[in-house]
């Protein structure tokens, strides 16, 4: 009884052991066939750019002000509409105080009491110089006074006139208190309705912006570029613009100016800059092999751009995630044909800082191993 103890004891210890070394050698074996995350070596095209964030606006914008005060008694054109430089936008009906009517009646009278009286000493001039009592000199000063102060009459009425209506009729045309446009151009806004009190532009006060104007067919880009990529930008940079109300646009432009001063934005320094537009386009999506139409930018659109800084063409690339840098050296770990791994010292190039250029140590088509997945402590 005791030796049957025993033998099933040992076999029972002997298939224990068998079962151990049939997971730890499975176990081996599923190591050794299990596939290495790899990506391949490709070709393709490689951009250095920097962004740049603003919004597509005229090269020029101007307000439209009034040299007269008063109401905006009516209007000639609307926001949206094209006019030409000259055309008329809005009249503008005088609202004078009572005391600029009175003060302007009492000139009038002043200037015709004036005219009285040097029309009685032109007269007594005249008579003495018919009977050549006086030298054509006196004669000739007595009458300039005389016509001088007729023409000043004349203005003082013309100006109550102006006053009262808005406008006055005189020998060298019709004046009226109408603004007209300063540029030809699109009105892009409107700031004063009818009725609304406005003040004029002098030498002293700015005065109320009516409406504001620019060409259309003169178009920049303004926006801004953090000052870690300013350093690197120059003058004459291709630039791509990409407006996000225009997802199929393509807005070709060169980069114009970049400014001396930075600004603080957010916590953030940049530095503005300005893009010339050069061309806007957009495939019709019914008709892709078509070519390109031409494509309508509007003043305030929001749009991102991107400046080239360096572009390379159909180089052998890889995911920047896989390499280990260390100083100036960078490795990569190759999967061999048999499954091994070499580590290997490459030469890079270009980054756009998700991919980056093999200049020397891989050939298209080789598998660099993935980097291991940081584990979540």
């Amino acid at each position: 009884m005791k030796r049957t103890g025993k033998i099933v004891l040992s076999l029972v210890v002997l298939a224990a052991i068998l079962g151990i070394t049939y997971v730890v050698v499975n176990k081996d074996k599923g190591k050794e066939g299990e596939e290495i995350p790899t990506v391949t070596v490709e070709k393709g095209d490689i951009v250095d750019k920097a962004l740049a964030v603003g919004t597509i606006e005229p090269r020029v914008e101007v307000g439209v002000k009034s040299q007269f005060s008063g109401v905006v008694k009516k209007q000639f054109a609307d926001v949206g509409s094209f006019v030409k430089a000259g055309a008329p936008l809005l009249e503008i009906q005088p609202t004078p105080t009572p005391k600029e009517l009175v003060d302007a009646e009492r000139l009038i009278e002043m200037r015709e009491l004036e005219v009285r009286n040097l029309k009685a000493e032109y007269e007594r001039q005249k008579a003495l110089y018919d009977k050549q009592l006086i030298a054509s000199q006196e004669f000739d000063r007595s009458e300039r006074s005389y016509r001088e102060a007729e023409l000043q009459v004349r203005m003082a009425k013309e100006s109550l006139e102006l006053l009262r209506k808005g406008q006055v009729a005189t020998d060298k045309g019709v004046f009226e208190s109408i603004v007209r446009a300063p540029i030809t151009g699109w009105i892009l806004d409107k700031k004063v309705e009818i009725g609304d009190n406005i003040v004029p532009l002098t030498s002293y006060q700015e005065g109320t912006v009516l409406m504001t104007m620019a060409n259309m067919d003169d178009l920049i880009f303004r926006g801004t570029v953090d000052e870690i990529d300013v350093g690197r930008l120059d003058e004459g940079m291709p630039c791509e613009i990409k407006v996000g109300a225009l997802p199929n646009a393509n807005v070709e432009a060169v980069l114009s100016k970049i400014w001396l001063k930075a600004e603080k934005e957010e916590n953030s320094t940049v530095f503005p800059v300005e893009l010339e537009i050069a061309r806007a386009t957009e495939k019709d999506p019914a008709h892709p092999e078509a070519d390109p139409l031409p494509v309508t930018l509007r003043a305030g659109y929001s749009a991102n751009a991107e400046i080239i800084i360096e572009k390379r063409e159909q180089v052998l690339l890889i995911p920047e995630r896989v390499i280990e840098f260390a100083g100036d050296t960078a490795r990569v770990n190759v999967v061999l044909a048999d499954n091994s791994i070499e580590e290997r010292i490459i030469e890079t190039g270009l980054s756009d800082a998700i991919r980056i250029e093999v200049v020397s140590g891989l050939d298209l088509g080789a598998k660099v191993r993935e980097k291991p997945p940081k584990e979540i402590e």
